[in-house]
């Protein structure tokens, strides 16, 4: 390439024709279809008011799109799930502010997946840098503390590694489809004292009185949007003192809009609702998302938002399961914890240093825990 591209700024993702920028993805993945983004954008759950203000990036050549990528002006970091509080507090120690900052992730959604969109002929080699390059100038002009990439794919992270940005390691816990013909065949791979307790976990569920199913598309009525909303904002309400950003308008719309690509794990007592959980999947792909309920029953989490998720993985014939993010007791029911990596530029060139050392060290004990969580992994020795 012998000129530099040119850099759009997009208020809402609605002023980019939706089949350009699915073309630019080209790929199953659902959380950066156009019309996942518009929803979050168009239900409320994505603005400036709630502290995601779009700012979707288009680098264009003579007036061709020739990439894309999400972007969004951050006056805070809630809804990341890769944490930098500690970075934000060190700024303000410094007296030195660290928001806004720019951020190219999925919204409240700790999935790996494809960032950057490009047309057919370009690479990742070619443009990234440039973006980079882009995103450098638009901080400096704007007073903005630096640019973070979450969840991306390696090859977006090894080229923009080689351009100079700081790189982090976090764990997520991903479930493996070993051509398991059956949760029972799923089982056998087990050892004896594990496969036990997955049995009785289930079986406990059922004893007390509680019939659990999958439900697809149409099959999810908008009474059930209107209770997963209910009990989503109950979750948040219970362990944030927040109602959560996904708002009813959200919900509502998914059956529409993501038809082809969720599944609602439920649990239910005669006619009454208990409680569900939300999965959304692609080709290669389960993704586990959100859950609730409105009774507390022993080990109901563990059969809907895991167990449930397993058969309908298998059942798919789906290569992997990624049931969200944290959560150690993930290990003891099959999820191998896995390095994930996310990438940092920082404009600050003291706070550059400083962060890189830290992530460093971060980098060891993520490390050195996968090695021990490894040996928690229920399977039985090959």
């Amino acid at each position: 390439m012998d000129h530099p591209l040119d850099i759009r700024l997009l208020d809402s993702i609605d002023q980019c024709d939706p089949e350009l920028w699915d073309s630019l993805y080209n790929s199953s993945y659902p959380f950066l279809k156009h019309r996942f983004l518009s929803l979050l954008e168009r239900s409320g759950s994505v603005s400036e008011m709630t502290g995601w203000q779009p700012s979707h990036l288009l680098l264009t050549d003579q007036d061709q799109v020739v990439a894309a990528m999400p972007l969004y002006l951050k006056s805070h970091s809630w809804g990341e799930y890769v944490f930098d509080w500690s970075w934000a507090e060190a700024y303000e120690q410094k007296l030195v502010s660290y928001y806004p900052k720019l951020l190219s992730a999925v919204p409240f959604t700790p999935a790996i997946g494809p960032r950057l969109g490009l047309a057919p002929g370009r690479t990742v080699d070619e443009v990234a840098p440039q973006v980079l390059d882009q995103l450098q100038l638009l901080a400096k002009k704007r007073h903005i503390s630096g640019w973070h990439l979450l969840f991306p794919e390696p090859p977006l992270i090894d080229t923009l590694k080689r351009a100079g940005c700081i790189t982090r390691s976090t764990i997520q816990y991903l479930w493996e489809n070993q051509g398991y013909a059956s949760f029972d065949d799923f089982l056998d791979a087990l050892a004896s004292r594990k496969r036990k307790g997955i049995k009785r976990e289930r079986s406990e569920v059922h004893q007390q009185g509680l019939q659990v199913r999958r439900l697809c598309d149409e099959e999810i009525t908008p009474e059930w949007w209107s209770f997963f909303c209910h009990v989503y904002r109950n979750t948040y309400l219970k362990h944030s003192g927040n109602q959560g950003y996904l708002t009813q308008a959200f919900f509502q719309g998914l059956g529409e809009t993501m038809r082809g690509q969720i599944m609602l794990a439920v649990a239910e007592r005669g006619e009454q609702k208990i409680a569900a959980a939300l999965f959304f999947h692609d080709n290669e792909n389960l993704y586990g998302r959100y859950w609730g309920c409105v009774e507390e029953h022993d080990y109901l989490h563990f059969e809907l938002c895991y167990y449930q998720g397993i058969e309908f993985a298998i059942e798919r014939k789906l290569p992997r399961f990624d049931a969200g993010a944290q959560g150690e007791h993930k290990v003891r029911r099959g999820f191998i914890p896995q390095e994930i990596m996310s990438v940092h530029w920082i404009k600050h060139p003291e706070f550059s240093s400083a962060i890189s050392r830290y992530v460093a060290a971060e980098r060891r004990y993520v490390l050195d825990y996968i090695q021990e969580a490894c040996g928690q992994l229920p399977y039985k020795a090959p």
